[in-house]
C-alpha cells in the first residue's frame, strides 16, 4: 500500500509503498478513504510530545482522523463486518479496563494514540490497522461520506465532548473559544447548536470570518486589541459562562480563563508544545476567588458518537462545514509545514491516496 512515512522531525514525509497491515485476532484493517490533517499530527511531526511518549520514529505513519470501509477482520471480531463504513477514534481503548467499562474509554488505562506513537501506526496511508475492533470502530450512518466524517475522530468529537459532557453549556450561555483552528471552529458550530452565544478569538481575520459563518455572534481579533479577555468580558456583560483554549499556549489558556465571569467553566483541549512540556501558568487566585472550574477534554468515548449522529441527521450539526481543503498524500508535508505559521484554515482532509 501507499503511505506517507515519517522520516524525521520537521522533515518531509516520504510517500512510498509499504507492507499492507494484518489484523490482530481481535482487530481489523480499514481501507482509508479520508483522513484529516490535524495540529496534533504537526506536534508529533515536530517532536513536541516525546515527554508524553508520543514520539514517532523513522518509518512510522502519522494520521489519526480516518474514515473508510472495513477491509479485513480478525477471527475474534464479532460486531464489525467487512464492508462496514466506519470512523476510527484516535484514542484506541482496549474495551476491558475499568475506564472502558464505566463509559470513559477515551481515557482507557491502556490507551493507544492512533498515529501518534510507534506501536499505533496511523492513517496517512491506504490502509490502517485498528486493534480491539469491536470496541473502537464506530459505524457511520447512511448518507455521509468519509470526507465529511474525517474530522470526527479527533477535533469535532473532542469539541463535542468538552462542551456537551464536560462543561455545563446551556441555551443562552456565553461561550468563548480562544483559537479558531479545526477544533476551535468545530466548537463554534457545536456550541451554537447547543443554544449558546459564541465569541471567537483569534489573530487571523479569515479564521474569525469562518467562525462567524459557523454561528459565532461576534469575534475578537487578538492582534488588534490590548486585552482580548477584557474585550470578551465587555461583550458578554461581565464574562463568559464557558471558555475553551483550543491552542495550548500560555497566552490563550490564561486569556480564556480571564474571559470568564464568576462561577465560569474553562475547558482545555489544546495540548502544549515542547517548550512548555505540559505546564502552563494559570491565574489560580482568580480561579479560587471567582470559583472557576477547570476541565480537560480528550477525545470522546465511541459509544457516545450516536449523540453527534442524531444531531447530524436533523441538520443541527454539519462536520463537513469545517472541512476546507481536500488534498493528496503528497500534499501532507506542505500542509504540516503551513501549520507552523498557522496558515491553514479549517480542516484539511486527505482523500487522494
Amino acid at each position: 500500500m501507499r503511505a506517507a512515512v515519517f522520516t524525521g522531525h520537521g522533515e518531509p514525509l516520504d510517500v512510498r509503498e509499504v507492507d499492507d497491515p494484518e489484523p490482530d485476532p481481535d482487530g481489523a484493517v480499514v481501507a482509508v478513504e479520508a483522513c484529516g490533517v490535524c495540529r496534533s499530527d504537526w506536534h508529533a511531526w515536530q517532536g513536541d510530545w516525546d515527554w508524553r511518549g508520543l514520539d514517532p520514529v523513522p518509518g512510522h505513519v502519522l494520521g489519526h482522523e480516518p474514515a473508510g470501509h472495513v477491509l479485513e477482520i480478525g477471527e475474534e471480531v464479532e460486531r464489525v463486518s467487512e464492508g462496514d463504513h466506519v470512523a476510527v477514534p484516535f484514542n484506541l481503548g482496549d474495551g476491558s479496563c475499568h475506564r472502558c467499562k464505566t463509559g470513559h474509554s477515551n481515557i482507557c488505562e491502556n490507551r493507544q494514540a492512533l498515529g501518534l506513537q510507534p506501536d499505533a501506526p496511523g492513517a496517512f496511508a491506504e490502509q490502517v490497522p485498528v486493534p480491539h475492533a469491536d470496541h473502537n470502530l464506530v459505524k457511520l450512518p447512511e448518507g455521509v461520506s468519509s470526507t465529511e466524517m474525517a474530522g470526527l475522530g479527533c477535533r469535532f468529537m473532542t469539541a463535542f465532548h468538552g462542551l456537551a459532557h464536560r462543561a455545563d453549556l446551556g441555551a443562552g450561555d456565553w461561550f468563548v473559544v480562544h483559537g479558531c483552528g479545526g477544533v476551535g471552529l468545530s466548537a463554534v458550530q457545536i456550541a451554537t447548536a447547543l443554544g449558546a452565544n459564541v465569541v471567537g478569538v483569534d489573530l487571523v481575520e479569515e479564521k474569525l470570518d469562518f467562525a462567524e459563518g459557523l454561528g459565532a455572534v461576534t469575534t475578537v481579533n487578538a492582534a488588534e486589541v490590548d486585552d482580548p479577555a477584557a474585550e470578551v468580558r465587555a461583550v458578554t456583560d461581565g464574562g463568559a459562562d464557558v471558555s475553551m483554549d483550543a491552542l495550548g499556549v500560555e497566552t490563550t489558556c490564561r486569556n480564556a480563563i480571564r474571559s470568564l465571569g464568576k462561577t465560569g467553566q474553562h475547558v482545555q483541549v489544546g495540548l502544549t508544545t515542547e517548550g512548555a512540556e505540559g505546564n502552563l501558568s494559570l491565574p489560580t487566585d482568580e480561579m479560587v476567588t471567582s470559583e472557576i472550574d477547570f476541565y480537560g477534554a480528550l477525545g470522546m468515548p465511541p459509544e457516545r458518537y450516536d449523540e453527534i449522529f442524531r444531531m447530524v441527521a436533523t441538520g443541527k450539526l454539519d462536520p463537513a462545514a469545517v472541512v476546507t481543503d481536500r488534498i493528496a498524500l503528497e500534499d501532507v508535508s506542505d500542509t504540516l509545514a503551513a501549520m507552523t505559521d498557522y496558515e491553514t484554515v479549517g480542516i484539511p482532509v486527505v482523500d487522494e491516496f
